[in-house]
């Protein structure tokens, strides 16, 4: 008896791509902490010296594959330090980007000066956030620093560097989510070349004591991630919760880890009355548009809600998906007071980090 074609689509989407994923993920933890172990074994042998920048360097990162809130810290941070009157500029890698082999200038502190295309999602949402940060990327992450002392920045903070120990860090921040599994880059015992560990709330408190004991050194803090609002998409214009609680809403994110942000939303008190997700760093082309679009008319939900991350995408967009009512979830984290203290005392003071004449 034939196997009809619909039927062997459903298997390979059901089952093998789940199984293939499953398996590279295994691997890529097991080169990854391989290569990790290495490096960090150079560096305490003084094999390997990471390399002091000209500026102060705050990193931050993770333990694991994607999806551990590091953009909305690095946003968090960007605005704790501006506060305190230092000029910082984020140093991203640019995954994905144009620039990320060759190194580019996203914003000189008074204009962005390239896309989404050329520089990344993330660091364009920083860019256009913080108008009077610099953004810079590029795989070369010493550079970027060299960069931006040249122009008058004075703190860096590194995105995604736990794993970049060939550039030193005058402070080391690492944030895990203990209850969502992701391929791991590496272990818990990593941690004790860590200055600060941002534990997401709701975890295992064993595991949390586990580290507490092994790493009596690190600084350990509570997180959670919450909402700040809603904006609409390419007006920019604040959108009060009022406006949409009550409407039913039709949420969609190309993001790691799409549940949380979906959660998030229905913590909030929205209406989820249908859900999809894509790839991350997904680029919305035009069909892919046309597909979302024709699913929330059908859908019957009355506005669309996404992440900012995505609206980096869409928000120079044309045509009939523009006309929808989109709108553009902000989210940050509630950080308590004795973390920025930490952040505080590791920032020189102003005349150490001005760049001489």
């Amino acid at each position: 008896m034939p196997i009809e074609i619909g039927k062997i689509s459903s298997l390979f989407s059901c089952i093998i791509v789940p199984l293939m994923t499953r398996v590279f993920l295994a691997l890529y933890s097991v080169s990854s902490r391989a290569v990790c172990g290495l490096k960090s074994g150079l560096v305490r042998r003084k094999i390997l010296k990471p390399r002091k920048a000209p500026i102060p360097v705050i990193s931050v990162g993770n333990l694991t594959l994607g999806g551990s809130e590091k953009t909305p810290l690095v946003m968090e941070l960007i605005s704790y330090i501006e506060g305190l009157g230092f000029k910082p500029a984020l140093v991203s890698r640019g995954y994905r980007g144009a620039w990320e082999k060759s190194g580019g200038i996203l914003s000189d502190g008074k204009t962005v000066l390239g896309s989404w295309e050329q520089a990344g999602d993330e660091p364009v949402l920083v860019a256009h956030r913080f108008p009077k940060t610099g953004v810079f990327v590029g795989k070369n992450r010493y550079r970027s620093c060299q960069k931006a002392r040249d122009l008058g920045f004075d703190v860096a903070i590194l995105d995604d560097g736990f794993q970049h120990i060939r550039l030193g860090r005058d402070l080391d921040i690492v944030l895990h989510d203990d209850r969502s599994p992701s391929a791991v880059r590496e272990g818990f015992p990593a941690l004790r070349r860590a200055d600060i560990l941002l534990w997401k709330t709701g975890g295992r408190g064993a595991r949390l004591d586990q580290i507490r004991r092994k790493c009596p050194d690190l600084a350990i803090f509570k997180y959670r991630m919450i909402s700040k609002g809603f904006r609409g998409l390419g007006s920019g214009q604040e959108i009060p919760y009022a406006a949409l609680k009550g409407r039913e809403i039709f949420a969609f994110c190309g993001i790691a880890r799409p549940g949380r942000f979906f959660a998030l939303l229905e913590e909030s008190g929205l209406t989820l009355k249908a859900r999809t997700s894509f790839p991350d760093h997904f680029s919305y082309p035009l069909q892919a548009l046309r597909r979302l679009d024709a699913a929330y008319r059908e859908s019957g939900a009355k506005a669309l809600v996404t992440t900012e991350k995505d609206a980096v995408k869409l928000d120079s967009r044309d045509g009939s998906f523009s006309q929808l009512p989109v709108y553009v979830l902000r989210i940050g984290l509630d950080l308590p007071e004795a973390f920025f203290d930490r952040v505080r005392d590791r920032l020189p003071r102003h005349e150490e980090t001005r760049p001489s004449k």
